[in-house]
């Protein structure tokens, strides 16, 4: 990654149909990465922390090429599977079933893949006769079981990940945990954003800190121990 920059536009209030057509709407740019530039090679466990809107989510949504960057350049090698927003390719309208081999594909998987793998995905999500009922009827916890299950069945290189991965029972987090901790072992590239510092701190030997857009450091475990004690965003 080389001097990546995503703006969005923001728009705080409702334009008129007059302000449209002249181009006038009331607009702000929002710059959410500021030329970030980094490299990140395989095997690596990342943690990218700072606070809120300081550009985390954005970043790996970049990396997982769920949104497009404005300028700058971008190279990812292997099979990327982001586990942000776990139910977001889902269709409200199809079954369990139906979803996965939709997000199955999106995934990176081909076809013989995806069904010799159905089986184990409908086990490891475990939401019963739910599989066979449309999506609109499932409650969150059961949106992120089986988003989580289609993830992992993909056999990723590279695994993007925050916080939601910490939601849900007792039983879910136990068996996502598992499987992250199984993804380390296999030496599989981690990269996590997340205020869940413990987490961090069992998983991560790099962080990279963003505040404002802005990398304000990238090292060793020492600057999450800096970051939780108020350190200054310099250097």
């Amino acid at each position: 990654m080389e001097n990546v920059v995503k703006n969005y536009r923001l728009f705080h209030e409702k334009a008129t149909l007059i302000e449209n057509i002249l181009g006038k709407s009331k607009k702000e740019k929002f710059a959410a990465l500021k030329g970030i530039s980094l490299e990140i090679r395989k095997g690596e466990k990342v943690g990218i922390i700072g606070s809120n809107g300081s550009g985390k989510t954005t970043l790996l949504k970049i990396i997982a090429g769920i949104t497009t960057l404005n300028s700058g350049k971008l190279l990812t090698e292997g099979k990327i599977v982001s586990l942000i927003d776990l139910s977001a390719g889902f269709h409200p309208e199809l079954t369990g079933e139906e979803n996965i081999y939709i997000n199955a594909l999106l995934a990176g998987m081909d076809r013989s893949e995806m069904k010799s793998k159905i089986k184990e995905i409908i086990k490891y999500a475990d939401i019963g006769k739910f599989i066979d009922a449309p999506l609109y009827t499932y409650s969150s916890g059961m949106k992120l079981r089986l988003g989580f299950a289609i993830a992992v069945a993909a056999n990723p290189d590279i695994i993007i990940l925050d916080e939601e991965v910490s939601a849900g029972d007792e039983d879910f987090q136990r068996k996502s945990m598992k499987k992250i901790d199984e993804f380390v072992r296999e030496g599989k590239t981690l990269l996590v954003v997340s205020h869940w510092m413990d987490f961090l701190k069992k998983h991560c030997e790099r962080i990279i800190w963003l505040d404002k857009g802005k990398m304000v450091a990238d090292g060793g475990m020492r600057i999450l121990n800096r970051y939780q004690s108020g350190g200054k965003n310099s250097g």
